[in-house]
């Protein structure tokens, strides 16, 4: 019997409204449960709660806990999906309301690596649940950009929390009540009902481009997590007081707001020139926005590295993802877990490799450098190479 166009329409829509619900599950287990603790973190060292190593321990923790989460979440399959999403957004939450009743650096520390793990899960879940078992590649942007919207509500809140002098813990009670409020929409979206739209898929339309071969895109992607994540860690930190009295949750918000409409432009700039040319300018850019610091230490330079940085480093996630399901056939893994793990490797590396060399010399500046040299060796991997497809 022919699909009538009214039934194509309600199943569009319907597919519509499963991205956006994809979206606030990603706005609450990486917006906020994840990035939010890089607007909190300063916060925190102000008030003796962590120094700046501990700080970083935390961090690699996270990192670490996500790394942990990816490899668990490696055998998961399409159709259970919707309950690990469940468990990581609801084990999300718990995590940032545990934060505001602890001040002692260890438990800082174990909470923050148990919530790399949901993140991860999350991440991994909520690109099943939408992209496998409900078959909507096209939904990706509109998912990924969650994430951005997450950060950008966050640090909002962030800010708005230390305008009425709230302290650290009633800034996480604040942002646990905010993803809360993600979480409860997500809901109302958020089915278990199959329902494939029988139409052209991005692969399809990506045909005459030729992919970037398995292992290459793992490297590729653990380099990109390494070079993008000083940035997300420390830009707060690196602020400083050159926005004279602006908050500099405000700058981490621009580093959301940059994320998310990017997952648009650079989705349909992936299916026009190819993975390997997508991601090659995507890294070139990222790489460009981490050094900007260095090169500017100055306002200009910490809002466009935010901007650029943020409109990047999601984008990088979002011509991944898609590369990676039209060449996981050619490996007998999960691909999109493993890139997720060697993403993780990069980011437990360049917390360590910053605090070690903040130690020695008192500025982010090494780092810097050392993470936009990982980004342009990882857009090197996408030139074609005799060895190398």
């Amino acid at each position: 019997m022919p699909v009538s166009h009214n039934s194509i329409a309600t199943t569009k829509n319907s597919m519509f409204w499963a991205a956006c619900a994809g979206a606030l599950v990603m706005a609450v287990g990486m917006g906020f449960s994840r990035f939010a603790y890089t607007g909190v973190y300063p916060v925190m060292v102000n008030e003796g709660l962590l120094t700046v190593q501990d700080g970083t321990l935390a961090a690699s923790a996270n990192y670490a806990g996500y790394l942990f989460g990816a490899l668990f979440a490696a055998k998961l399959a399409s159709h259970q999906a919707r309950r690990w999403v469940l468990i990581s957004i609801a084990g999300s939450i718990l995590c940032m309301f545990a934060l505001a009743l602890t001040a002692t650096p260890w438990a800082v520390v174990v909470i923050r690596g148990l919530a790399g793990i949901l993140s991860a899960l999350c991440m991994i879940a909520a690109s099943l649940w939408l992209l496998q078992h409900h078959g909507y590649q096209r939904g990706a942007p509109l998912l990924f950009a969650g994430v951005g919207v997450g950060i950008f509500a966050s640090a909002e809140l962030l800010a708005l929390g230390q305008y009425f002098g709230f302290k650290s813990p009633a800034l996480w009670l604040v942002l646990g009540v905010g993803a809360s409020l993600f979480a409860a929409l997500a809901m109302l979206r958020l089915d278990n009902t199959q329902s494939k739209i029988g139409h052209a898929t991005d692969s399809e339309a990506m045909s005459g481009h030729i992919p970037l071969a398995a292992w290459s895109l793992i490297v590729c992607y653990g380099l990109a997590g390494f070079g993008y994540i000083i940035t997300a860690t420390y830009l707060p930190m690196l602020v400083k007081d050159s926005l004279g009295d602006v908050n500099p949750a405000h700058v981490w918000a621009v580093f959301g707001l940059g994320a998310a409409p990017s997952c648009y432009l650079w989705h349909r700039f992936h299916l026009r020139y190819g993975t390997r040319a997508a991601l090659r300018a995507n890294l070139v850019a990222q790489a460009f926005g981490v050094v900007l610091p260095v090169l500017l230490p100055n306002a200009i330079g910490f809002l466009g590295s935010a901007l650029i940085v943020g409109g990047t480093f999601m984008g990088t996630v979002t011509i991944a993802m898609p590369a990676a399901k039209k060449v996981s056939h050619t490996i007998k893994f999960n691909l999109i877990a493993i890139m997720t793990a060697a993403y993780g490797v990069g980011q437990i590396i360049g917390p360590l490799l910053a605090s070690r060399l903040y130690s020695q010399s008192g500025t982010f500046s090494s780092s810097l450098v050392a993470a936009a040299t990982g980004l342009l060796l990882s857009a090197a991997l996408t030139l074609r190479y005799p060895t190398i497809r």
